[in-house]
This record gives C-alpha cells, sequence and structure tokens, in this order.
C-alpha cells in the first residue's frame, strides 16, 4: 500500500523531487549526496566526538547513564549509542535539526505536520566491527510514511561494514530469522550502500537492513533523526496528544538555531497547521529532552519481535 501522505510539490530546493519520493516508496531508501554543508558537517564531527568523550565521565548510578548504549563485544564492554542528542552541549545537533537539508525531506515525505520522534548518534569505535543483524526498525500499518534520517560524519564502504539494505522489503513485515536462515547476508537483490561523510541516508522504518561482522573496521559515526507525520502518531499512537505538542518545541529550537549559525544560508519556511503549532513552555532544558513513554515494536530475529501476521 502507498502511504497516504499527500505527495510532495516542489516549492522549494531543499524538498525532494517527485522521483525521488517515488524511488523512496518502491524501494524503501534513498540515497542523497553532499546534503549537508562542509561547515555544518564538520560542527557535527567535532559535536559526536565530544558527546563520545563525555559519556566516559557518566557514572552508571548518574540518571543521565540510561543515555548511553553499551554491548559486550568479542573486544570487550564498548559503547555504541548515544540517545537524545539535543540536551548534550553540543549546538550542532540542533543546528541539523533546523536546517533545510532534514527539514526538507522530512516534509517532503511526512507532509507540513512532521513530527522529530527520535534522535541519536549510532557509532563503531575503530576495531569494533560487530554485526548489525537483519531487522526493520519498527512496524506499523502503513498508512503513513515513518522514515529515519541517517547523516553520515565517515566513510561507509563495502568490504569495511557498508550498509546492506533489501530494496522493497519495507512494504510488509518480513520473518527476519527465515531471511537469516535461509541466505544468510545475500538475499537477493541486496544492495550494499557506500556513503561518505555528508551524504544522507532516508530510510522507511521496515526496510531490511543490517551490517555483516568485519576486522579492522574505521570508526564510523551516523546521526538518526527519525520523523512521523502528527496525523500517524495522532491515529496510530504509541504516542499521544501531549507528547505530540512536547516533541514539536524541539523544531523552533532548531530553526533559531540553524538561522544563528548560517544566517546567510537558505531558512526553511515552517509550514506547520495551526492545529500542531506548539507553544514554547519557556523551559529550554525539557523541551530538549522529552523521553520516549513507549516504542514501536520492530521485527528482528530475537525475541521481542512482532508477531507476523497469520
Amino acid at each position: 500500500m502507498t502511504p497516504s501522505t499527500p505527495a510532495v510539490t516542489v516549492a522549494a530546493p531543499y524538498l525532494l523531487s517527485a522521483e525521488e519520493v517515488r524511488s523512496f516508496d518502491e524501494n524503501g531508501y534513498l540515497v542523497l549526496r553532499d546534503r549537508i554543508p562542509a561547515d555544518l558537517l564538520s560542527r557535527l564531527q567535532a559535536a559526536a566526538t565530544t558527546w563520545m568523550e563525555d559519556a566516559r565521565t557518566v557514572d552508571a548510578d548518574d540518571p543521565a547513564s540510561v543515555d548511553y548504549h553499551y554491548a559486550n563485544r568479542s573486544i570487550g564492554r564498548v559503547m555504541f549509542r548515544v540517545d537524545y542528542v539535543h540536551n548534550k552541549g553540543q549546538a550542532a545537533s540542533l543546528e541539523l535539526l533546523g536546517s533545510p537539508a532534514v527539514l526538507g525531506i522530512a516534509e517532503s515525505l511526512a507532509g507540513p505536520n512532521f513530527v522529530p520522534t527520535y534522535e541519536s548518534l549510532v557509532f563503531k569505535n575503530e576495531g569494533d566491527g560487530a554485526a548489525i543483524e537483519w531487522h526493520q526498525d519498527a512496524v506499523h500499518p502503513r498508512n503513513f510514511r515513518v522514515f529515519n534520517v541517517d547523516v553520515y560524519l565517515d566513510s561507509s564502504r563495502i568490504g569495511e561494514g557498508a550498509l546492506r539494505v533489501a530494496p522493497g522489503s519495507h512494504k510488509r513485515p518480513v520473518d527476519i530469522c527465515d531471511l537469516k536462515d535461509t541466505y544468510g547476508w545475500d538475499a537477493p537483490g541486496v544492495v550494499q550502500v557506500e556513503m561518505e561523510p555528508g551524504d544522507v541516508l532516508v530510510h522507511d522504518v521496515m526496510v531490511v537492513h543490517g551490517s555483516e561482522a568485519v576486522t579492522g573496521n574505521k570508526l564510523r559515526r551516523t546521526i538518526y533523526y527519525e520523523f512521523r507525520a502528527a496525523e500517524q502518531i495522532m491515529s496510530e499512537g504509541p504516542w499521544d496528544a501531549a507528547w505530540v505538542d512536547q516533541r514539536l518545541r524541539l523544531l523552533p529550537l532548531g530553526l533559531a538555531e540553524h538561522q544563528g549559525a548560517r544566517p546567510d544560508a537558505t531558512q526553511f519556511d515552517w509550514g506547520i497547521s495551526d492545529e500542531f503549532r506548539p507553544d514554547s513552555s519557556g523551559d529550554r532544558d525539557a523541551e530538549l529532552r522529552v523521553a520516549h513513554t513507549a516504542h514501536s515494536p520492530g521485527s528482528y530475529c530475537s525475541a521481542g519481535s512482532v508477531p507476523l501476521p497469520a
């Protein structure tokens, strides 16, 4: 089923073209080369380095430690993810959120009432080449587009753990265990997507993707912003109107940050409807970190994944 989000009309250079939207709907992903301006990319790379370094100073009993995720690998315990990046002291994440490079994608695919629902830095340190098994991030009824905007801060190449994507797999829930057992990493039609710093990969949350284990890998960092239409959340959850309102308060902060950092650059024209337009709470710290009280379940070859339809 094609999501019911209104089709994009090309009214600004930062919006996706009709052909790009069609390709995304058909394949479940879209590669946008050199999408992030070089000066902003440099600030994001510096911010990511700081987030990773700061995490080492957070004690396990500190409430803030829940934002830093670790895994036990063959090389030992390693950190691989930082959540809620906007309240981590680096303005570049808000600048990115408020940029036409990101919000043009959001509006093109979710319509004007897009909601920034997740933000995180995911990374593999040098030498941490663990596999990211096949999965679908979240499974939903597909009445609307739900997608991630993946901003690459480092190169990702074939042979070094480049992302594998199964084009077209986003259109229905997939039996991940069967896929893994039958094909391993070489399912029919799978492509490996090479990325460079400043490139953006937009992927549907239901497209099957993953990356095999490698040795001797280089550092790879990616910032992920998920977006959904407010109408989708109000219709299907898993959040409520109050949560949507809190989340939408991030956008004025991001727009102001982008304009302040790049006053001579093109700014995004936010056309949200009056129904959803938020009022500032006046508490910036609270607006920068709105936690998730629920999550849409994904599909994995592990306990806790969604059941497939009969």
